[in-house]
């Protein structure tokens, strides 16, 4: 099998792929390895007769025209479980630093403009005993809640469907309505996979339902949020504040975000740990190994219909 690469990997992961033939070009590769940055368009489809196999580095896949690769018979693969820890990781992260005020102050430290070390200066907010409402309690929702429940924290989440009762008691997770989430939150989280249907999901009009002491934390896709919305309110007093690894015209972001000090910003970097990264490459050569072997029930297939 000849394999093409949208971006370069690590090879320290990619060992048991030394057999095939790596590194080809897309015209003539059977399989391509994709990451979330890299479009995969009709076009590049197209210019790759013997396409087999698109084996996405990363749990989602909006990256990829499904369509094309639906009509060429191409399967999708992708990585899911070595992104649930460390993306669930940045997004606990990112809940403590906005509330905490992390990189407000580390900001004014350095700039000599903090307030004076006193006993009622640079007061924050806490997460324990607070309400973390999660949208999306799936694989990494769940990794996050673990986490928040080890903080004292009691737990809400929205899903299309409810979670089996063994698995919402495992998280003392509730299960509520979407405007009952956002009202009730002190902390929404946002843990879905990125589909047409929740194309701004988050607009102003949700954004006006939370309490305007809360958070919204982003690491699923920025096109969730309405980032204008999220503007609006972050200047208004509509919501406390929001931490976001994703943004919804990425790698532009809305140049307002950057100079709110109720906000905290991470440049997609979910997954981006070197254990992270080695561990979705492993993922990555199991899928294709399972394809070449024919073991189409091994692979983390994504389904185009």
């Amino acid at each position: 099998m000849r394999i093409a690469f949208t971006t370069r990997l690590p090879d320290e992961g990619l060992t048991r792929l030394k057999a095939h033939e790596m590194y080809v070009p897309l015209t003539e590769a059977d399989i391509l390895v994709s990451t979330f940055d890299k479009p995969v368009t009709a076009e590049m489809i197209a210019s790759a007769p013997d396409l087999k196999l698109v084996a996405n580095f990363g749990v989602g896949y909006n990256n990829i025209d499904l369509r094309a690769c639906r009509e060429r018979g191409i399967r999708v693969t992708n990585t899911p479980q070595p992104v649930i820890e460390p993306t669930a990781e940045l997004a606990f992260a990112l809940m403590i630093a906005v509330a905490r005020r992390v990189a407000e102050f580390d900001r004014r430290l350095r700039e000599g403009t903090c307030e004076p070390m006193a006993v009622m200066n640079n007061l924050s907010h806490s997460l324990y005993g607070k309400t973390l409402g999660i949208i999306g309690l799936g694989r990494i929702g769940q990794a996050l809640a673990r986490r928040a429940l080890a903080s004292g924290m009691k737990i809400i989440y929205h899903n299309r469907h409810c979670l089996p009762e063994q698995t919402e008691q495992l998280y003392g997770a509730q299960y509520v309505d979407l405007q009952t989430l956002l009202q009730d939150s002190d902390y929404v989280s946002l843990n879905l996979p990125y589909t047409p249907e929740v194309h701004h999901l988050i607009s102003l009009q949700e954004l006006s339902m939370m309490r305007r002491t809360a958070y919204l934390i982003n690491t699923a896709r920025g096109a969730h949020v309405d980032e204008q919305a999220l503007v609006h309110a972050l200047q208004n007093g509509i919501i406390a504040g929001a931490a976001l690894d994703v943004y919804e015209h990425e790698p532009h972001i809305t140049p307002e975000l950057l100079t709110l000090p109720n906000v905290v910003l991470s440049p997609h970097t979910g997954t981006g740990t070197w254990e992270g990264r080695i561990a979705m490459c492993h993922n990555i050569e199991d899928n294709i190994l399972a394809f070449c072997e024919g073991n189409y029930d091994k692979m983390n297939i994504v389904q185009l219909s």
